[in-house]
Protein backbone atom coordinates (compact mmCIF):
# COMPACT_ATOMS: atom_id res chain seq x y z
CA UNK A 1 0.00 0.00 0.00
CA UNK A 2 2.88 2.62 0.79
CA UNK A 3 4.23 1.70 -3.03
CA UNK A 4 0.93 2.91 -4.45
CA UNK A 5 0.86 6.29 -1.95
CA UNK A 6 4.45 6.94 -3.43
CA UNK A 7 3.44 6.48 -6.91
CA UNK A 8 0.42 8.61 -6.44
CA UNK A 9 2.27 11.70 -4.84
CA UNK A 10 4.80 11.32 -7.56
CA UNK A 11 2.44 11.21 -10.68
CA UNK A 12 1.37 14.28 -8.61
CA UNK A 13 4.68 16.11 -8.87
CA UNK A 14 5.39 15.19 -12.42
CA UNK A 15 1.46 16.48 -13.39
CA UNK A 16 1.99 19.67 -11.34
CA UNK A 17 5.25 20.28 -13.41
CA UNK A 18 3.84 19.89 -16.51
CA UNK A 19 1.34 22.30 -15.66
CA UNK A 20 3.94 25.16 -14.93
CA UNK A 21 5.50 23.87 -18.59
CA UNK A 22 2.43 25.01 -20.75
CA UNK A 23 1.80 28.04 -18.64
CA UNK A 24 5.40 28.93 -19.11
CA UNK A 25 5.33 28.35 -23.35
CA UNK A 26 2.35 30.85 -23.37
CA UNK A 27 2.96 33.49 -25.78
CA UNK A 28 4.51 36.46 -24.39
CA UNK A 29 6.48 38.38 -27.99
CA UNK A 30 2.96 40.55 -28.57
CA UNK A 31 2.19 41.12 -24.61
CA UNK A 32 3.42 44.91 -23.81
CA UNK A 33 5.94 45.54 -21.91
CA UNK A 34 7.00 48.80 -20.47
CA UNK A 35 10.09 49.40 -18.64
CA UNK A 36 13.15 52.52 -18.06
CA UNK A 37 14.46 50.82 -21.08
CA UNK A 38 11.76 52.07 -23.27
CA UNK A 39 12.33 55.67 -22.23
CA UNK A 40 12.72 58.71 -24.40
CA UNK A 41 15.22 61.64 -24.82
CA UNK A 42 13.19 65.23 -25.36
CA UNK A 43 15.84 65.83 -28.14
CA UNK A 44 19.26 68.12 -28.71
CA UNK A 45 18.58 71.46 -28.70
CA UNK A 46 15.63 71.60 -26.75
CA UNK A 47 15.98 74.19 -23.73
CA UNK A 48 13.71 72.84 -20.64
CA UNK A 49 13.43 75.05 -18.00
CA UNK A 50 12.81 74.50 -14.34
CA UNK A 51 13.28 70.67 -14.83
CA UNK A 52 16.36 68.47 -14.38
CA UNK A 53 17.34 65.33 -15.86
CA UNK A 54 15.41 63.37 -13.14
CA UNK A 55 12.44 64.96 -13.84
CA UNK A 56 12.59 64.20 -17.07
CA UNK A 57 13.27 60.71 -16.13
CA UNK A 58 9.81 60.55 -14.42
CA UNK A 59 7.45 61.55 -17.67
CA UNK A 60 7.56 57.65 -17.80
CA UNK A 61 5.62 56.59 -14.94
CA UNK A 62 5.31 53.00 -14.93
CA UNK A 63 2.65 52.61 -11.41
CA UNK A 64 0.16 54.27 -13.36
CA UNK A 65 -2.37 51.54 -11.47
CA UNK A 66 -1.24 52.19 -7.90
CA UNK A 67 -0.56 56.08 -8.42
CA UNK A 68 -3.46 56.82 -9.41
CA UNK A 69 -5.09 55.70 -6.03
CA UNK A 70 -3.13 58.74 -4.63
CA UNK A 71 -4.71 62.14 -5.53
CA UNK A 72 -3.53 65.00 -4.37
CA UNK A 73 -4.74 67.03 -1.24
CA UNK A 74 -3.45 70.24 -1.02
CA UNK A 75 -2.41 72.77 -4.17
CA UNK A 76 1.15 72.57 -3.36
CA UNK A 77 1.43 68.53 -4.44
CA UNK A 78 -0.11 69.34 -7.90
CA UNK A 79 3.00 71.47 -8.41
CA UNK A 80 4.03 74.52 -10.47
CA UNK A 81 3.36 75.19 -14.45
CA UNK A 82 6.58 74.00 -15.63
CA UNK A 83 6.71 73.80 -19.54
CA UNK A 84 8.17 71.23 -21.84
CA UNK A 85 8.64 71.16 -25.77
CA UNK A 86 7.60 67.99 -27.18
CA UNK A 87 7.75 66.83 -30.59
CA UNK A 88 5.10 64.58 -32.75
CA UNK A 89 7.26 61.70 -32.20
CA UNK A 90 8.17 62.11 -28.36
CA UNK A 91 4.26 62.40 -28.26
CA UNK A 92 3.45 59.37 -29.62
CA UNK A 93 6.58 57.45 -27.46
CA UNK A 94 5.07 59.01 -24.47
CA UNK A 95 1.08 58.18 -25.11
CA UNK A 96 1.85 54.64 -25.40
CA UNK A 97 4.06 54.45 -22.37
CA UNK A 98 2.41 56.77 -19.78
CA UNK A 99 -1.29 56.57 -20.80
CA UNK A 100 -3.20 54.84 -18.26
CA UNK A 101 -6.09 53.44 -20.41
CA UNK A 102 -3.46 51.64 -22.51
CA UNK A 103 -2.16 49.95 -19.12
CA UNK A 104 -5.31 49.01 -18.87
CA UNK A 105 -5.39 47.36 -21.85
CA UNK A 106 -2.26 45.50 -21.47
CA UNK A 107 -3.92 44.07 -17.73
CA UNK A 108 -6.67 42.33 -19.84
CA UNK A 109 -4.10 40.43 -21.88
CA UNK A 110 -2.64 39.11 -18.69
CA UNK A 111 -6.12 38.39 -17.44
CA UNK A 112 -7.03 36.75 -20.79
CA UNK A 113 -3.77 34.78 -20.43
CA UNK A 114 -4.87 33.60 -16.99
CA UNK A 115 -8.33 32.25 -18.31
CA UNK A 116 -6.36 30.34 -21.17
CA UNK A 117 -4.32 28.32 -18.69
CA UNK A 118 -7.54 27.73 -16.76
CA UNK A 119 -8.61 26.35 -19.30
CA UNK A 120 -5.95 24.19 -20.56
CA UNK A 121 -5.58 22.78 -17.04
CA UNK A 122 -8.81 20.48 -18.17
CA UNK A 123 -6.02 18.48 -20.01
CA UNK A 124 -4.64 17.31 -16.90
CA UNK A 125 -6.15 14.78 -14.01
CA UNK A 126 -6.74 16.27 -10.87
CA UNK A 127 -5.52 15.70 -7.05
CA UNK A 128 -7.85 15.81 -4.28
CA UNK A 129 -6.80 15.15 -0.84
CA UNK A 130 -9.57 14.69 1.56
CA UNK A 131 -8.99 14.59 5.37
CA UNK A 132 -12.01 13.31 7.54
CA UNK A 133 -10.83 13.96 11.38
CA UNK A 134 -7.24 14.93 11.75
CA UNK A 135 -7.71 13.89 14.22
CA UNK A 136 -10.93 13.20 15.16
CA UNK A 137 -12.28 12.07 19.09
CA UNK A 138 -15.20 9.76 19.72
CA UNK A 139 -16.84 9.40 22.61
CA UNK A 140 -20.40 8.37 23.29
CA UNK A 141 -22.58 5.66 25.22
CA UNK A 142 -25.52 3.31 23.72
CA UNK A 143 -28.32 1.12 24.82
CA UNK A 144 -30.01 -1.35 23.47
CA UNK A 145 -32.73 -3.56 23.94
CA UNK A 146 -31.86 -6.36 26.56
CA UNK A 147 -33.71 -9.01 24.99
CA UNK A 148 -32.26 -8.77 21.97
CA UNK A 149 -28.37 -8.10 23.35
CA UNK A 150 -26.03 -9.64 26.01
CA UNK A 151 -24.57 -6.15 26.46
CA UNK A 152 -27.73 -3.59 26.15
CA UNK A 153 -25.61 -0.98 27.67
CA UNK A 154 -22.18 -0.20 26.13
CA UNK A 155 -20.13 3.09 25.64
CA UNK A 156 -16.99 4.29 23.13
CA UNK A 157 -13.45 6.41 23.35
CA UNK A 158 -11.06 6.25 20.48
CA UNK A 159 -9.47 8.53 18.55
CA UNK A 160 -9.72 8.31 14.39
CA UNK A 161 -7.64 9.76 11.83
CA UNK A 162 -9.17 9.15 7.72
CA UNK A 163 -6.92 10.33 4.96
CA UNK A 164 -7.73 9.45 1.30
CA UNK A 165 -6.56 10.74 -1.93
CA UNK A 166 -8.47 10.68 -5.49
CA UNK A 167 -6.74 10.96 -8.59
CA UNK A 168 -9.62 11.75 -11.48
CA UNK A 169 -8.68 12.08 -15.26
CA UNK A 170 -10.86 12.65 -17.72
CA UNK A 171 -10.50 10.30 -20.40
CA UNK A 172 -13.32 11.39 -22.77
CA UNK A 173 -14.46 15.32 -22.43
CA UNK A 174 -16.84 16.89 -25.01
CA UNK A 175 -16.82 20.07 -24.25
CA UNK A 176 -12.64 20.54 -23.11
CA UNK A 177 -11.46 21.29 -26.63
CA UNK A 178 -14.32 23.93 -27.50
CA UNK A 179 -13.63 25.70 -24.13
CA UNK A 180 -9.86 25.91 -24.98
CA UNK A 181 -10.62 27.00 -28.50
CA UNK A 182 -12.69 30.11 -27.14
CA UNK A 183 -10.64 31.35 -24.69
CA UNK A 184 -7.52 30.90 -26.98
CA UNK A 185 -9.57 33.41 -29.14
CA UNK A 186 -10.63 35.60 -26.49
CA UNK A 187 -6.61 35.72 -26.15
CA UNK A 188 -5.87 36.58 -29.25
CA UNK A 189 -9.29 39.33 -29.27
CA UNK A 190 -7.46 40.57 -26.16
CA UNK A 191 -4.14 41.56 -27.52
CA UNK A 192 -6.40 42.81 -30.72
CA UNK A 193 -8.36 45.00 -28.81
CA UNK A 194 -5.05 46.28 -27.06
CA UNK A 195 -3.81 46.86 -30.38
CA UNK A 196 -6.83 49.03 -31.67
CA UNK A 197 -6.55 51.19 -27.88
CA UNK A 198 -2.94 51.97 -28.95
CA UNK A 199 -3.66 53.23 -32.35
CA UNK A 200 -6.89 54.97 -31.49
CA UNK A 201 -5.07 56.68 -28.54
CA UNK A 202 -1.94 57.75 -30.63
CA UNK A 203 -4.53 58.90 -33.11
CA UNK A 204 -6.14 61.12 -30.24
CA UNK A 205 -2.92 62.21 -28.80
CA UNK A 206 -1.70 63.63 -32.40
CA UNK A 207 -5.10 65.40 -32.92
CA UNK A 208 -4.48 67.31 -29.58
CA UNK A 209 -0.98 67.68 -30.64
CA UNK A 210 -2.26 69.76 -34.11
CA UNK A 211 -4.86 71.60 -32.07
CA UNK A 212 -2.32 72.94 -29.83
CA UNK A 213 -0.14 73.84 -32.62
CA UNK A 214 -3.43 75.39 -34.13
CA UNK A 215 -3.80 77.28 -30.51
CA UNK A 216 -0.24 78.62 -30.94
CA UNK A 217 -1.07 80.00 -34.50
CA UNK A 218 -3.87 81.45 -33.34
CA UNK A 219 -2.10 83.62 -30.31
CA UNK A 220 0.92 84.19 -33.20
CA UNK A 221 -1.49 85.66 -35.22
CA UNK A 222 -3.37 87.59 -32.55
CA UNK A 223 0.08 88.81 -31.67
CA UNK A 224 0.75 90.22 -34.98
CA UNK A 225 -2.85 91.78 -35.58
CA UNK A 226 -2.65 94.00 -32.31
CA UNK A 227 0.60 95.55 -33.20
CA UNK A 228 -1.17 95.60 -37.14
CA UNK A 229 -3.26 97.56 -34.92
CA UNK A 230 -1.10 99.19 -33.25
CA UNK A 231 0.39 100.86 -35.94
CA UNK A 232 -2.86 101.60 -37.44
CA UNK A 233 -3.85 103.53 -34.54
CA UNK A 234 -0.94 105.55 -34.34
CA UNK A 235 -1.14 106.72 -38.26
CA UNK A 236 -4.92 107.49 -37.18
CA UNK A 237 -4.00 109.82 -34.06
CA UNK A 238 -0.75 111.48 -36.33
CA UNK A 239 -3.46 112.35 -38.77
CA UNK A 240 -5.84 113.73 -36.32
CA UNK A 241 -3.72 115.96 -34.76
CA UNK A 242 -1.93 116.99 -38.37
CA UNK A 243 -5.67 117.82 -39.24
CA UNK A 244 -6.24 115.80 -41.86
CA UNK A 245 -7.93 113.08 -40.09
CA UNK A 246 -11.56 112.81 -38.78
CA UNK A 247 -11.97 111.33 -35.03
CA UNK A 248 -13.65 108.92 -36.01
CA UNK A 249 -11.08 107.09 -38.25
CA UNK A 250 -9.04 106.97 -34.58
CA UNK A 251 -12.44 105.31 -32.92
CA UNK A 252 -12.59 102.97 -35.88
CA UNK A 253 -8.51 102.07 -35.21
CA UNK A 254 -9.22 102.13 -31.33
CA UNK A 255 -12.24 99.46 -32.12
CA UNK A 256 -10.01 97.46 -34.13
CA UNK A 257 -7.18 97.32 -31.34
CA UNK A 258 -10.31 96.16 -29.12
CA UNK A 259 -11.25 93.46 -31.69
CA UNK A 260 -7.89 92.21 -31.62
CA UNK A 261 -7.14 91.71 -28.07
CA UNK A 262 -10.44 89.92 -27.72
CA UNK A 263 -8.80 87.55 -30.55
CA UNK A 264 -5.40 86.85 -28.45
CA UNK A 265 -7.19 86.12 -25.13
CA UNK A 266 -9.46 83.67 -27.20
CA UNK A 267 -6.66 82.01 -28.30
CA UNK A 268 -4.29 82.15 -25.55
CA UNK A 269 -7.36 80.24 -23.76
CA UNK A 270 -7.57 77.95 -26.47
CA UNK A 271 -3.54 77.47 -26.35
CA UNK A 272 -3.96 76.57 -22.44
CA UNK A 273 -7.02 74.18 -22.86
CA UNK A 274 -5.20 72.32 -25.71
CA UNK A 275 -1.73 72.03 -23.44
CA UNK A 276 -4.08 70.54 -20.85
CA UNK A 277 -5.53 68.09 -22.92
CA UNK A 278 -2.19 66.69 -24.41
CA UNK A 279 -1.10 66.28 -20.76
CA UNK A 280 -3.80 64.60 -19.85
CA UNK A 281 -3.92 62.28 -22.68
CA UNK A 282 0.04 61.42 -21.65
CA UNK A 283 -0.41 61.06 -17.85
CA UNK A 284 2.23 63.47 -17.39
CA UNK A 285 3.55 64.10 -13.53
CA UNK A 286 1.43 67.38 -11.95
CA UNK A 287 2.93 70.55 -12.75
CA UNK A 288 4.10 69.37 -16.02
CA UNK A 289 2.89 71.23 -19.10
CA UNK A 290 3.98 70.31 -22.82
CA UNK A 291 3.82 72.67 -25.54
CA UNK A 292 4.61 72.49 -29.45
CA UNK A 293 7.97 72.03 -29.61
CA UNK A 294 7.46 73.33 -33.63
CA UNK A 295 5.00 75.17 -35.52
CA UNK A 296 2.40 73.72 -37.77
CA UNK A 297 3.26 72.72 -41.00
CA UNK A 298 2.09 70.33 -43.47
CA UNK A 299 3.85 66.96 -42.61
CA UNK A 300 3.81 65.06 -46.85
CA UNK A 301 1.61 64.05 -49.12
CA UNK A 302 -0.18 60.70 -49.28
CA UNK A 303 1.28 59.41 -52.25
CA UNK A 304 -1.57 55.74 -52.15
CA UNK A 305 -5.12 56.32 -54.17
CA UNK A 306 -7.95 56.00 -52.93
CA UNK A 307 -8.28 52.57 -53.85
CA UNK A 308 -4.97 51.45 -52.39
CA UNK A 309 -5.85 53.22 -49.10
CA UNK A 310 -9.08 50.77 -48.91
CA UNK A 311 -7.52 47.49 -49.50
CA UNK A 312 -4.60 48.48 -46.99
CA UNK A 313 -6.97 49.03 -45.01
CA UNK A 314 -9.16 45.94 -44.64
CA UNK A 315 -5.76 43.99 -44.74
CA UNK A 316 -4.55 46.45 -41.48
CA UNK A 317 -7.66 46.34 -39.35
CA UNK A 318 -7.75 44.72 -36.35
CA UNK A 319 -11.08 45.45 -35.63
CA UNK A 320 -12.41 43.04 -38.71
CA UNK A 321 -10.12 40.58 -37.12
CA UNK A 322 -12.06 41.18 -33.66
CA UNK A 323 -15.24 40.49 -35.66
CA UNK A 324 -14.04 36.79 -37.14
CA UNK A 325 -12.46 35.70 -33.31
CA UNK A 326 -15.90 36.77 -32.36
CA UNK A 327 -17.36 33.97 -34.78
CA UNK A 328 -14.91 31.69 -33.85
CA UNK A 329 -15.77 31.71 -30.32
CA UNK A 330 -19.20 31.84 -30.44
CA UNK A 331 -19.41 28.62 -32.57
CA UNK A 332 -16.55 26.83 -30.14
CA UNK A 333 -19.13 28.15 -27.49
CA UNK A 334 -22.20 26.08 -29.08
CA UNK A 335 -19.95 23.31 -29.43
CA UNK A 336 -19.41 23.37 -25.43
CA UNK A 337 -23.00 23.58 -24.69
CA UNK A 338 -23.64 21.10 -27.36
CA UNK A 339 -21.58 18.93 -25.21
CA UNK A 340 -23.63 19.08 -22.14
CA UNK A 341 -26.08 16.25 -22.94
CA UNK A 342 -22.78 14.38 -24.18
CA UNK A 343 -21.45 11.81 -22.20
CA UNK A 344 -18.29 11.89 -20.05
CA UNK A 345 -15.63 9.15 -19.20
CA UNK A 346 -12.91 9.53 -17.02
CA UNK A 347 -10.41 7.11 -14.67
CA UNK A 348 -10.66 7.66 -11.13
CA UNK A 349 -7.97 5.77 -8.32
CA UNK A 350 -8.78 6.31 -4.90
CA UNK A 351 -6.21 5.89 -2.18
CA UNK A 352 -7.83 5.63 1.83
CA UNK A 353 -6.07 4.94 5.23
CA UNK A 354 -7.87 4.91 8.58
CA UNK A 355 -6.30 4.80 11.67
CA UNK A 356 -8.09 4.27 15.35
CA UNK A 357 -6.90 4.20 18.68
CA UNK A 358 -9.44 3.01 21.32
CA UNK A 359 -12.34 1.04 21.51
CA UNK A 360 -15.81 1.59 21.03
CA UNK A 361 -18.97 -0.29 21.72
CA UNK A 362 -17.44 -1.74 25.19
CA UNK A 363 -19.86 -2.90 27.92
CA UNK A 364 -20.39 -0.14 30.08
CA UNK A 365 -18.89 -2.27 33.33
CA UNK A 366 -15.90 -2.61 31.81
CA UNK A 367 -12.72 0.05 31.43
CA UNK A 368 -11.76 1.12 27.62
CA UNK A 369 -7.90 0.18 26.86
CA UNK A 370 -6.34 3.31 24.98
CA UNK A 371 -3.63 1.69 23.98
CA UNK A 372 -5.90 -1.03 21.81
CA UNK A 373 -5.43 0.51 17.78
CA UNK A 374 -5.72 -0.39 14.22
CA UNK A 375 -5.50 0.60 11.25
CA UNK A 376 -6.41 0.07 7.38
CA UNK A 377 -5.48 0.90 4.07
CA UNK A 378 -7.61 0.64 0.63
CA UNK A 379 -6.98 1.60 -2.73
CA UNK A 380 -9.34 1.54 -5.79
CA UNK A 381 -9.69 2.54 -9.71
CA UNK A 382 -11.94 2.32 -12.09
CA UNK A 383 -13.85 4.37 -15.11
CA UNK A 384 -16.64 6.27 -14.31
CA UNK A 385 -19.39 7.74 -16.73
CA UNK A 386 -21.93 10.70 -16.41
CA UNK A 387 -24.27 10.69 -19.65
CA UNK A 388 -26.81 13.96 -19.33
CA UNK A 389 -29.94 12.20 -20.91
CA UNK A 390 -32.04 15.03 -20.45
CA UNK A 391 -31.21 18.32 -19.26
CA UNK A 392 -35.06 20.31 -20.07
CA UNK A 393 -33.44 22.12 -23.74
CA UNK A 394 -31.15 23.34 -21.75
CA UNK A 395 -27.92 22.77 -24.28
CA UNK A 396 -29.80 23.06 -27.56
CA UNK A 397 -31.16 26.48 -26.15
CA UNK A 398 -27.40 27.79 -25.58
CA UNK A 399 -25.89 26.01 -28.31
CA UNK A 400 -28.94 27.80 -30.36
CA UNK A 401 -27.83 31.06 -28.61
CA UNK A 402 -24.46 30.97 -29.47
CA UNK A 403 -24.73 30.77 -33.10
CA UNK A 404 -27.36 33.16 -33.38
CA UNK A 405 -24.35 35.17 -32.06
CA UNK A 406 -21.64 34.01 -34.31
CA UNK A 407 -24.22 35.03 -37.07
CA UNK A 408 -24.79 38.34 -35.27
CA UNK A 409 -20.70 38.63 -36.32
CA UNK A 410 -20.72 37.81 -39.40
CA UNK A 411 -23.35 40.95 -40.10
CA UNK A 412 -21.58 42.45 -37.95
CA UNK A 413 -18.16 42.33 -40.28
CA UNK A 414 -20.12 43.32 -43.42
CA UNK A 415 -21.09 46.58 -41.27
CA UNK A 416 -17.73 47.28 -39.85
CA UNK A 417 -16.03 46.50 -43.12
CA UNK A 418 -18.40 49.27 -45.14
CA UNK A 419 -17.90 52.04 -41.47
CA UNK A 420 -13.97 51.12 -42.17
CA UNK A 421 -14.55 52.29 -46.40
CA UNK A 422 -16.15 55.11 -45.37
CA UNK A 423 -13.73 56.49 -42.92
CA UNK A 424 -10.82 56.22 -45.68
CA UNK A 425 -13.18 57.85 -48.25
CA UNK A 426 -13.88 60.54 -45.71
CA UNK A 427 -10.13 61.09 -44.73
CA UNK A 428 -9.03 60.50 -48.00
CA UNK A 429 -11.73 63.80 -49.38
CA UNK A 430 -10.63 65.50 -46.48
CA UNK A 431 -7.05 65.70 -47.04
CA UNK A 432 -8.05 66.76 -50.92
CA UNK A 433 -10.47 69.41 -50.28
CA UNK A 434 -7.60 70.88 -47.45
CA UNK A 435 -4.86 70.56 -49.92
CA UNK A 436 -6.96 72.82 -52.04
CA UNK A 437 -7.37 75.22 -49.06
CA UNK A 438 -3.86 75.64 -48.64
CA UNK A 439 -3.06 77.07 -51.52
CA UNK A 440 -6.62 79.22 -52.01
CA UNK A 441 -5.83 80.63 -48.83
CA UNK A 442 -2.21 81.32 -49.64
CA UNK A 443 -2.82 83.16 -52.20
CA UNK A 444 -5.35 85.03 -50.10
CA UNK A 445 -2.56 85.47 -47.42
CA UNK A 446 -0.68 87.17 -49.93
CA UNK A 447 -3.34 89.74 -51.59
CA UNK A 448 -4.41 90.43 -48.33
CA UNK A 449 -0.76 91.25 -47.31
CA UNK A 450 -0.53 93.49 -49.87
CA UNK A 451 -3.65 94.86 -50.00
CA UNK A 452 -3.22 96.26 -46.54
CA UNK A 453 0.21 97.12 -47.56
CA UNK A 454 -1.54 99.34 -50.17
CA UNK A 455 -4.29 100.35 -47.72
CA UNK A 456 -1.99 102.47 -45.44
CA UNK A 457 0.10 104.22 -48.27
CA UNK A 458 -3.37 105.14 -49.89
CA UNK A 459 -4.13 106.15 -46.16
CA UNK A 460 -0.84 107.92 -45.37
CA UNK A 461 -1.33 109.75 -48.87
CA UNK A 462 -4.55 111.23 -47.87
CA UNK A 463 -6.17 109.32 -50.70
CA UNK A 464 -8.26 107.19 -48.34
CA UNK A 465 -10.14 106.53 -45.11
CA UNK A 466 -8.89 104.18 -41.53
CA UNK A 467 -12.50 102.10 -42.80
CA UNK A 468 -10.18 100.70 -45.65
CA UNK A 469 -6.82 100.15 -43.68
CA UNK A 470 -9.29 98.33 -40.97
CA UNK A 471 -10.91 96.14 -43.03
CA UNK A 472 -7.70 94.69 -44.81
CA UNK A 473 -6.35 93.96 -41.61
CA UNK A 474 -9.33 92.35 -40.72
CA UNK A 475 -9.35 90.27 -44.24
CA UNK A 476 -5.35 89.38 -43.35
CA UNK A 477 -6.12 88.05 -39.70
CA UNK A 478 -9.61 86.05 -41.01
CA UNK A 479 -7.39 84.90 -43.86
CA UNK A 480 -4.41 83.58 -41.73
CA UNK A 481 -6.75 81.99 -39.43
CA UNK A 482 -8.16 79.93 -42.49
CA UNK A 483 -4.67 79.22 -43.52
CA UNK A 484 -3.68 77.61 -40.11
CA UNK A 485 -7.12 75.71 -39.81
CA UNK A 486 -6.84 74.22 -43.57
CA UNK A 487 -2.71 72.69 -42.50
CA UNK A 488 -4.46 71.23 -39.20
CA UNK A 489 -7.87 69.64 -40.76
CA UNK A 490 -4.83 68.10 -43.62
CA UNK A 491 -2.27 67.28 -40.92
CA UNK A 492 -4.73 65.41 -39.22
CA UNK A 493 -6.68 63.86 -42.19
CA UNK A 494 -2.77 62.64 -42.90
CA UNK A 495 -2.49 60.97 -39.61
CA UNK A 496 -5.77 59.24 -39.45
CA UNK A 497 -5.01 58.19 -43.36
CA UNK A 498 -1.93 56.19 -41.55
CA UNK A 499 -4.33 54.85 -38.95
CA UNK A 500 -6.40 53.24 -40.85
CA UNK A 501 -4.52 52.12 -43.60
CA UNK A 502 -1.90 51.12 -41.50
CA UNK A 503 0.62 52.69 -44.64
CA UNK A 504 3.34 54.92 -43.93
CA UNK A 505 3.64 55.92 -47.48
CA UNK A 506 3.95 59.89 -46.67
CA UNK A 507 6.12 61.78 -49.00
CA UNK A 508 8.18 64.43 -46.94
CA UNK A 509 8.28 67.73 -47.82
CA UNK A 510 11.16 69.82 -49.09
CA UNK A 511 11.80 73.34 -47.64
CA UNK A 512 11.57 75.79 -50.80
CA UNK A 513 11.25 79.19 -51.41
CA UNK A 514 8.58 80.91 -52.85
CA UNK A 515 8.43 84.01 -54.80
CA UNK A 516 5.29 86.05 -53.86
CA UNK A 517 3.32 87.70 -57.42
CA UNK A 518 0.11 89.77 -56.66
CA UNK A 519 -1.59 90.96 -59.77
CA UNK A 520 -2.00 94.65 -60.02
CA UNK A 521 -4.48 94.73 -62.14
CA UNK A 522 -7.83 97.27 -61.55
CA UNK A 523 -9.19 96.27 -64.12
CA UNK A 524 -11.11 93.45 -62.26
CA UNK A 525 -13.77 92.55 -65.38
CA UNK A 526 -11.25 91.96 -67.59
CA UNK A 527 -9.94 88.93 -65.33
CA UNK A 528 -10.95 85.43 -66.36
CA UNK A 529 -10.93 82.68 -64.25
CA UNK A 530 -9.23 79.74 -65.66
CA UNK A 531 -8.51 76.57 -64.38
CA UNK A 532 -5.42 75.54 -63.00
CA UNK A 533 -3.63 72.20 -61.56
CA UNK A 534 -3.77 71.97 -57.38
CA UNK A 535 0.15 72.03 -56.41
CA UNK A 536 1.40 69.91 -53.78
CA UNK A 537 0.51 70.92 -50.12
CA UNK A 538 4.33 71.00 -49.38
CA UNK A 539 4.76 73.31 -52.00
CA UNK A 540 1.56 75.55 -51.00
CA UNK A 541 2.27 75.94 -47.41
CA UNK A 542 5.19 78.29 -48.28
CA UNK A 543 4.74 81.55 -47.73
CA UNK A 544 6.78 84.71 -47.75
Amino acid sequence: MRRITARSLFLAGILFQGMDMVSAKLPNALLPHFSRDTKIALGNGIEIKNIDSQRIDDLLQEDVVPNSLILPDTPSKLGGNQLIPLSLKEVEKLVEANNPYLKALSIRIEEAKALLVEQLSAWYPTIDLLGNGLPEYLSGKQYRNSDFSTTPKTKSERWNTSISLQVKWDLINPARVPQIAAARDTFERTKAGYMIGLRDTKLDAMKRYFTLQLADEGVRIGTQSIKASLVSLRDARARYKAGVATKLEVLQAESQLSRDKQLLSRKQADQQIARRSLATILNLPNGVIPTAASSAEVLGIWEPTLQESIIAAYKFREELNQLKLDISINNSKANAALAGSQPTVSIVNTYSFTRYQGQSLVDSNKSIDMNDYGWNSTNTIGLTTIWPIFDGGRSKSIYRYNKLLAKESKANFVSESNRIKGEVQESFFNLKSANQNIGTMRREILASREALRLSRLRFQAGVTTQREVVNAQRDLTGAEVRYSDAITIYNTSLAQLQRRTGLDKVLKCRKSTIKTKVNQSNKIEEIQIEPSPIKPACQLSQLN
